[in-house]
Formats: C-alpha cells, sequence, structure tokens
C-alpha cells in the first residue's frame, strides 16, 4: 500500500503501484479538482505538481511519486505563487467552461514558479501542452502576466 504525500499530508492509499496518480486522487482519496481529459497527457486537464514540477498525472503511476510531494489545486492556493495566479484569474474572469482551468492553474504557477517574469515564449511554450476547448488562452496569457506583476489589472480594463 503506497504512502503518498498530497498536499502535505501522507496519505496511505490501497493501490496498485501502476495506476495513474490521476485516479487515486480522483478515486481514492477524493480530490476532484484534477479533472480527466485525454488520458494520453495531451490536454493538461490533469496537472499537479510532484516535487514542484507540472506532471500529467493521467500517465504518472503512483510508484513515480513514491517520497515526493503532490500538490493538486485544491492545495495551490496555500503557495504564494499559486495564490497570486488564482487571485489573477479572478480578476478577468478567465473561466468560462472551467473544465481545463485547473490544469491551466497549475501549469501557470509551475511557470511562474521557475520563472518569475516569463516573456511571451515562456508563456507559450510552459502552457502549449494544456487545451482550452473554451479559446480562452488570451486571459489565460493576460492572468499570468498580472501574476507576475508585468501587466496591471488597470491596464487589461482600458
Amino acid at each position: 500500500m503506497p504512502t503518498l504525500n498530497i498536499n502535505g499530508t501522507d496519505t496511505a492509499l490501497d493501490v496498485p503501484d501502476d495506476m495513474p496518480i490521476l485516479w487515486a486522487l480522483r478515486d481514492v482519496a477524493g480530490l476532484t479538482g484534477t479533472k480527466f481529459g485525454c488520458g494520453v497527457a495531451l490536454c493538461g486537464a490533469c496537472t499537479v505538481h510532484l516535487d514542484g514540477q507540472a506532471i500529467r498525472s493521467c500517465v504518472t503511476p503512483v510508484s513515480a511519486a513514491a517520497g515526493k510531494k503532490i500538490v493538486t489545486i485544491e492545495a495551490i492556493g496555500n503557495d504564494p505563487v499559486g495564490a497570486k495566479v488564482q487571485d489573477a484569474w479572478r480578476q478577468i474572469d478567465v473561466v468560462q467552461c472551467g473544465y481545463c482551468q485547473s490544469g491551466q492553474v497549475m501549469a501557470a504557477t509551475a511557470l511562474l514558479a521557475a520563472t518569475p517574469k516569463p516573456s511571451d515564449a515562456d508563456i507559450d511554450n510552459a502552457m502549449s501542452g494544456n487545451i482550452c476547448r473554451c479559446g480562452t488562452y488570451g486571459r489565460i496569457r493576460t492572468a499570468i502576466k498580472i501574476a507576475a506583476g508585468t501587466v496591471s489589472v488597470k491596464a487589461v480594463a482600458k
């Protein structure tokens, strides 16, 4: 029975080592903020952090998380960078249907943690694996810039 550190708490889960982290989180730990999208690591809806790195939980086995820390959307607001990202998302109403947004927020937080003042190319590169079928890419980019402090909400409102 693997024990995973999920959002700062060691949690013993009765799951096989080859179960994708996504299903351990959603079906066993009851953390449903992480979404299932494509199931083959192409859409980013299942993005969580594993030791601070954005990973696709739909294709990452539980065994890969042994001794590491998993952070999900449920706890990203406890991270100062994650809190800024969530606040920026709310300030400009990024979300439309919202299905992909937990993955988008997780990817944006990982980007800003590694690159606090990202260029447009940095944003494009980091976010290219996260698909939004509503097409909120422009607002996602703006929210990342607001969270980074490179653009203000007032400048966006003009």
